[in-house]
């Protein structure tokens, strides 16, 4: 398996060092024969290149078997015109990684507000609010005046149809509860058209409980009873926004893990941004990182239909497990280790295990 990591802005650099590490070892010990080739894009792409993301780094994806993506300074990057692409909507966008799943899940040892709690948000990636990405050309956001501006939505049956199907094959895996997220009362055509897709598609699934909320609601539900759910699927803008919530809830932004899946292409990444108050510091928690590459190597196991990618998974997020329950973390978890030493304690364990 041929993996491009690409280590991003700000604290990626640090958290994607032990990514590397981690992929490493795992590679040693599962015989799985990876093989990282470390490339650039955002600012550093930008300096070198004149763009955030070239043509020829995307050519390089496509013909790899995997992507890990290092947290972006996205806000930073405003005019395309002058090289300044969102990478992470670039290659979500290309490679069509139309489902974005991000688990959460609370730690004994890790200080939450909330009940123990094992979910995971599937988010569609491609459409919606976001006006980067919704149409073929350009941007879906018109300043129509000076004090007037106008932002489009777009909603498919076909998008709504696969990231639908996404969550019950999810869900199958884990304890077949579908909750969908929606906004229906206000947005009766568009949400309307979700709803009915994942209903269809849930049809194909009698095993699954499936039932819906309100997204407001369904904020509220979370803080107060996470346990109650499984697997959630919803649209691109609530995903995001109930994806950050949940992973929060769990302990920290920090343990976020997230997958971009497509038919064909995977990308790992963490869920959390650049933190650029916090980088050099040695302080980022690699965690969420790390989780990422554990699902991207699930990925690439089930596709191909080998084990050792799949028990390689495992293991590191059993390791990552060990970790949390030992203390042997960064700051933000109750720890007191800096990332590099979060580094190299798990691969004392992971390589002794």
């Amino acid at each position: 398996m041929k993996i491009i990591i690409i280590p991003g802005d700000g604290i990626g650099p640090e958290t994607m060092a032990v990514v590397a590490q981690v992929l490493d070892a795992a590679s040693t010990r599962f015989h799985l024969n990876l093989e990282l080739e470390h490339e650039i894009a955002g600012h550093e792409s930008l300096k070198k290149y004149g763009r955030t993301v070239t043509p020829a780094l995307l050519e390089k994806v496509k013909a790899a078997d995997g992507l890990m993506l290092g947290p972006m300074s996205t806000y930073d990057f405003k005019d395309e015109s002058k090289g300044e692409i969102n990478p992470s909507k670039f290659f979500r966008k290309e490679l069509d990684l139309f489902a974005n799943i991000r688990p959460a899940r609370t730690y004994p040892n890790v200080p939450s507000c909330v009940n123990a709690f094992d979910l995971a948000v599937v988010r569609e990636n491609t459409e919606g609010f976001y006006a980067d990405r919704n149409i073929e050309s350009g941007n879906s956001e018109m300043l129509i005046t000076p004090d007037v501006a106008i932002s489009l939505r777009r909603i498919t049956r076909h998008c709504c149809e696969r990231i639908a199907k996404a969550a019950f094959e999810l869900a199958m895996t884990r304890k077949k509860h579908v909750t969908i997220v929606h906004k229906a009362n206000v947005l009766k055509i568009g949400d309307g058209m979700f709803i009915d897709a994942c209903h269809r598609i849930g049809a194909q699934y009698p095993e699954v409980k499936i039932d819906d909320f309100i997204v407001d609601a369904m904020m509220a539900h979370v803080v107060r009873a996470p346990e109650r759910f499984d697997t959630i699927v919803t649209t691109n803008m609530f995903g995001d926004i109930l994806s950050d919530l949940t992973a929060e809830l769990s302990g920290s932004l920090g343990l976020g893990g997230s997958l971009n899946a497509g038919e064909c292409y995977a990308m790992g990444q963490a869920a959390h941004g650049s933190a650029p108050d916090i980088a050099n510091q040695d302080i980022a928690n690699p965690f969420s990182l790390v989780v990422s590459a554990a699902m991207l190597l699930n990925w690439y196991g089930q596709k191909e239909g080998v084990l050792a990618f799949t028990q390689a998974s495992k293991a590191i997020e059993h390791c990552m497990s060990e970790l949390i329950a030992a203390g042997e973390t960064t700051g933000d978890i109750g720890g007191k280790l800096g990332t590099k030493a979060v580094g190299a304690a798990f691969l004392k364990r992971f390589t002794t295990a």
